[in-house]
């Protein structure tokens, strides 16, 4: 799969800490693995590993900073998703692409928010809940009960919504490594990624859409 990841970074940061990071993306996408070191990410970025101390205090502090970085556009659209004077129904869908070309630029990310939650410090993890799980759990919520408002969705957990939403692509960029010795599958290309986009809308809005939504939306 081609590395794509951005080189620029928002807010204005420091060149430096802004290569550190960028190194640090590809590497993980290179080797499909969030298992770096510094000397891997000071080789890659042309920069000294110290600096990695300088800028983020340590490693993780750099994968913390990482990941915020990558998950910033996706939340920051949240708000202005559910403001848009279109159906539940549509914004679902639009969420749901949203989240899988996230996932499928960022193939570790997953990876990455298991890592900094549950085997870094306690600060990591309530970092990592401030900035993406809360704030995706938040809209799940806000989506669903616009969309019930509406005649639209059935009652529906968000919890377990975003449980299905995430655990999906979760297995569909970390369980293929699994799933190609077992069954012969490829990469995650890019029309692999729209044909998951199409089966998880029809996966999730089967589930949710009420009767007479579903039948509005195949009409």
């Amino acid at each position: 799969m081609a590395i794509s990841v951005p080189n620029r970074l928002p807010g204005g940061k420091n060149s430096t800490a802004e290569k550190l990071l960028v190194a640090a993306s590809e590497l993980m996408i290179e080797r499909s693995s969030i298992e770096i070191s510094l000397s891997d990410i000071a080789q890659k970025s042309g920069a000294n590993a110290a600096l990695v101390k300088y800028h983020f205090g340590n490693k993780d502090g750099l994968l913390l900073a990482l990941l915020a970085r990558d998950a910033a556009t996706e939340m920051s659209n949240l708000e202005y998703l559910l403001a848009q004077p279109i159906t539940s129904t549509a914004k679902l869908k639009l969420h749901i692409a949203g989240i899988i070309r996230a996932y499928h630029r960022f193939p570790y990310m997953n990876r990455l928010i298991h890592y900094l939650l549950h085997e870094t410090s306690a600060g990591s993890a309530d970092e990592v809940s401030k900035f993406f799980v809360a704030p995706l759990l938040d809209f799940h919520r806000r989506l669903l009960a616009e969309g019930v408002s509406r005649g639209e969705f059935r009652q529906t957990d968000p919890v377990l919504f975003y449980t299905s939403l995430i655990g999906a692509c979760d297995h569909l960029f970390f369980g293929r490594h699994a799933m190609s010795r077992a069954t012969g599958v490829g990469p995650v290309t890019d029309d692999v990624c729209r044909q998951y986009i199409k089966h998880m809308e029809t996966l999730i809005c089967g589930g949710i859409l009420t009767q007479a939504e579903e039948a509005a939306a195949a009409g």
